[in-house]
């Protein structure tokens, strides 16, 4: 599976580089596998990058072999990414999303989990185009983008299916920083670990306290609308 795993002083980079890194179970294994690495990791601090590859962060759901194997199969990974999101969420440690290209659907919502998002300003989208594919969000990815969106951003972006490229994803507040290409990577991973002493379970308690209510709904997603 085309996920992996760096460290750079106290900043892991888990970079995914499956084509459009799509989510399906592979994609679900090895990025627990990868978080289970870096909670283990020992150190005066830590934090985490997450980023692409090419032209995409992540286009969301790997939907055609999910929606093939039954509403059933789907359900199941579907409640079982929403875990990931809650677990990403409640990180002992800053977790920063570098969006190097497109941002879609449940790659958004993964990308809303990290306290911190920085994208590509001038190629790239940040879009949730459920509206127009005609799939609800489930509780847990509607409390999600509202918590960590404005409110008339979450409404807009919701309904309107709107693709946002960075500078737009800036000026809306979905993400922190928009930057060159070349920029993106370099600066995510200095906010982390300008931020990485930081970590330990002081940190977890005060996500974990802010986002009760959220990760609450995530962890005991039934993964359907």
């Amino acid at each position: 599976m085309g996920i992996s795993l760096d460290r750079n002083g106290d900043v892991f980079v888990l970079t995914m580089d499956t084509g459009e890194n799509r989510m399906n179970r592979p994609w679900l294994d090895v990025m627990n596998a990868a978080l289970d690495e870096v909670d283990a990791a020992e150190g005066p601090g830590k934090a985490l990058v997450t980023t692409g590859s090419g032209k995409f962060y992540s286009n969301g759901l790997d939907l055609e072999p999910l929606t093939s194997a039954g509403a059933e199969v789907m359900a199941e990974f579907v409640a079982d990414a929403e875990r990931l999101f809650a677990r990403i969420i409640a990180a002992p440690y800053i977790t920063v999303a570098a969006c190097n290209g497109h941002t879609f659907a449940a790659g958004a919502m993964l990308s809303l989990c990290h306290d911190f998002r920085v994208m590509r300003s001038d190629r790239g989208f940040f879009c949730l185009p459920e509206v127009d594919l005609g799939i609800p969000f489930t509780p847990g990815m509607d409390a999600l983008i509202k918590r960590r969106l404005p409110q008339v951003v979450a409404h807009e972006v919701m309904v309107t299916g709107t693709r946002y490229g960075g500078e737009a994803a800036a000026a809306k507040g979905i993400v922190h920083h928009a930057v060159a290409e070349t920029a993106v990577l370099p600066q995510a991973i200095e906010i982390a670990a300008g931020l990485a002493a930081k970590a330990g379970p002081t940190m977890r308690t005060i996500k974990v306290r802010l986002y009760s209510d959220l990760i609450d709904l995530l962890e005991n997603s039934r993964g359907t609308a």
